[in-house]
């Protein structure tokens, strides 16, 4: 019953429907606020969820479906009032690898990928997240920033029949630059300039105070309208320009062409596909994508939770990790019944909502009833965007995810962990699943090496003092034994010694072997083994195995006076009733 009102209570209930903590304060300045933000970002999303569909090899409408379920799902489950979900770069590149641009294939993964990032959101699974590390997170965004920029060279130049795989296509498109098509070139060039000039001009803008004369703020507010809608500014320049040389009936560049009309259909995923070959039944699409089941959620929740983090701290609030699984998880459910592909959360449109200043997840609002209506009516108009156009926006967008700057920041702060990085990076050009696993695998071997193998402290004075500098768990046990072995019972003549255990906050079962047998060895050799800095919980477990000749003091100082009264080579006792009491007297405390 405690349970049942416990999960019922009014704070459980807001914290899975966040919505109810800040809709009853809603107000009119919120209101024009987040209006402004969904406007900003509807503009962003459009242009950039029909080069994205590019990227993911999927007909230009599959991004316009996957850009608007997460507006209306994170507007009742968010809790970052900056985040937008939807389409992005690195999520449409992974679809590619693992749908074989098939999109039956692709709806599947979302629906999929959404059954298991809400399982992890309810089982409270985000931790496994931190076992990837920086580096190889580092080396897969940069790696895919590389592969996702190079494709898009074919579309930029007018290249057409260039494989996909990164190695041969580097080959081809190298192999028939000549073929290229001066109109593509141009007007891609001609973008990809525009887009930078506008977007130095956003960044570069002086702010903005009440006491200016009205004309300043609204020429003000105008250039920061346009550089914000920079792509579909872009975009409708471009599809200008096309459709002005498609009326004199000659036509330069290569178009977008058809797309689908009107609203997607409300359907179940696919879960079987029917070709000319017979039909592929629901077990063989789950074989067919492989690895994809796994890396693409996990990819996804790690890209929407980093950027809900990083905008929560910029911004002054806290997010809850677990209900952000939730809410993608439950996004990519549902967009995959209207033909969604898998989505996260984009740190560039999260960007734009930030800084028009967003109030609440109810700017996604706005931007989903944009997608939507774009969708309605508007489709008929991306006949004449230009491919190079769009890979102008896809180039400009994947440029600032390449941190040149790790590499050296790695090289000053810690070399060791350029070896996951580079690995990361090396192995996705091959295979983007092996490039991850590769760089975990090596993170994880370099976290189990630091606790196999702790530093050690040791003082060389009148008393041997060794201090582990960090924990104490069995794997770290041998080369402990050796350590002690080597200073101590290995010279002549042998030396007591005092193992400081400031930092160890715990220990299993084979230390404690591991320690019994040490005190035997130093028994022996007629030396004393003792033990200083002990916590309570290391203590308790010593003292629960009886060890013979187990000998703790308090402080350092202690350990050492009691050992130089000892003399020569003969065994160190301590009065067992003092121990004892003081024993007692901590473990009460």
């Amino acid at each position: 019953m405690a349970s049942s009102a416990c999960c019922c209570s009014p704070a459980a209930v807001q914290r899975r429907l966040p919505i109810l903590a800040w809709l009853p304060n809603y107000s009119l300045q919120w209101l024009k606020m987040d209006f402004i933000a969904g406007l900003s970002v509807g503009l962003t999303a459009i242009p950039q969820a029909l080069a994205y569909a590019e990227v993911a090899g999927l007909p230009p409408q599959y991004g316009l479906y996957s850009a608007f379920v997460g507006c209306f799902v994170y507007f009742f489950l968010g809790t970052s009032r900056d985040v937008t979900l939807g389409p992005t770069a690195i999520m449409s590149l992974l679809v590619s690898f693992y749908t074989f641009h098939e999109p039956a294939y692709a709806v599947l993964l979302a629906f999929l990928s959404g059954c298991i990032q809400l399982a992890m959101g309810v089982l409270h699974l985000g931790f496994l997240l931190d076992f990837i590390s920086c580096p190889v997170i580092k080396g897969f965004t940069s790696a895919a920033t590389v592969t996702i920029g190079f494709g898009q060279i074919k579309n930029l130049l007018g290249l057409q029949n260039i494989p996909r795989q990164f190695f041969l296509q580097v080959y081809h498109t190298f192999l028939r630059i000549a073929e290229t098509r001066v109109g593509d070139a141009v007007l891609g060039l001609v973008c990809m300039l525009l887009l930078l000039v506008l977007k130095l001009m956003r960044d570069h803008m002086p702010p903005v105070h009440p006491e200016m004369p009205l004309g300043v703020r609204l020429s003000h507010g105008l250039v920061w309208s346009a550089t914000t809608a920079r792509n579909a500014l872009v975009v409708s320049f471009a599809a200008l320009v096309a459709y002005s040389f498609e009326v004199t009936g000659y036509q330069p560049f290569i178009l977008t062409g058809e797309t689908a009309e009107g609203l997607p259909p409300v359907r179940t995923p696919p879960f079987s596909v029917t070709t000319a070959n017979g039909t592929i039944s629901f077990t063989e699409m789950v074989q067919d994508m492989g690895a994809g089941l796994a890396v693409v959620p996990l990819m996804g929740l790690l890209e929407s939770v980093a950027v809900a983090k990083a905008f929560a701290s910029q911004n002054n609030y806290r997010i809850d990790a677990n209900q952000e699984l939730l809410a993608i998880g439950l996004t990519n459910v549902l967009g995959s019944f209207v033909s969604s592909y898998p989505v996260t959360g984009s740190f560039g449109r999260t960007a734009v909502n930030s800084q028009s200043g967003v109030c609440t997840p109810a700017g996604g609002l706005v931007t989903g009833v944009l997608v939507l209506l774009s969708l309605d009516y508007l489709t008929s108009l991306f006949y004449y965007i230009p491919k190079s156009a769009l890979a102008a926006i896809i180039i400009m967008a994947v440029a600032p995810l390449f941190d040149t700057k790790i590499f050296r920041t790695l090289w000053r702060v810690k070399r060791l962990d350029l070896l996951p990085l580079c690995v990361t990076f090396l192995l996705c050009f091959w295979e983007v699943q092996y490039g991850i696993l590769a760089g975990a695998l090596v993170s994880l071997l370099m976290l189990l090496h630091s606790a196999a193998r702790p530093e050690t402290k040791v003082s060389e004075g009148p008393v041997l003092v060794l201090q582990p500098a960090s924990g104490l768990s069995f794997p770290a046990m041998e080369a402990l034994r050796e350590e002690i072995l080597s200073r101590a019972l290995e010279v002549s003549p042998p030396r007591c010694l005092v193992l400081e255990c400031t930092h160890v906050c715990s220990i299993d079962y084979t230390v404690v072997l591991g320690l019994g047998e040490l005190l035997q060895d130093f028994q022996k050799q007629g030396v004393a083994l003792v033990f200083v800095g002990l916590q309570v919980p290391v203590l308790r477990v010593l003292l629960s195995a009886d060890l013979k000749g187990f000998q703790y003091f308090s402080t350092l100082e202690e350990a050492e006076k009691h050992l130089r009264q000892e003399p020569g080579a003969q065994p160190c006792n301590i009065r067992e009733d003092a121990v004892l009491d003081h024993k007692v007297a901590l473990l009460e405390a």
